[in-house]
């Protein structure tokens, strides 16, 4: 199954938990912090401009790795595949 976002919503897939820490201690699953980045998987239209009724473009674009604050989107579960949907302003900045 494929999804595509409407609007200005963007599909992100997290990146994977740290197993261990940079000390090289081994962490269990009840001590993970879910990663707060991931990579851009799919884009919207954008945000419909009212005044001139087109879509204004994302600032980021898909392949891109960003950033996003522990709370940002709505979990989705598609495929076993764990995403997050969100919208541009959810978004920190982009991982060059």
């Amino acid at each position: 199954m494929k999804v595509r976002p409407l609007g200005d919503k963007i599909i992100i897939k997290r990146a994977e938990a740290q197993d261990k820490t940079e000390a090289g201690i081994f962490l269990p699953e009840s001590a993970k912090d879910k990663p707060k980045e991931g990579k851009v998987i799919a884009l919207g239209n954008g945000l419909l401009n009212k005044e001139t009724g087109e879509y204004m473009p994302f600032t980021v674009k898909k392949g891109d790795r960003v950033l996003f604050n522990s709370y940002a989107g709505t979990e989705i579960k598609i495929d076993d595949e764990e995403l997050l949907i969100m919208t541009e302003d959810d978004i920190l900045g982009v991982i060059d």
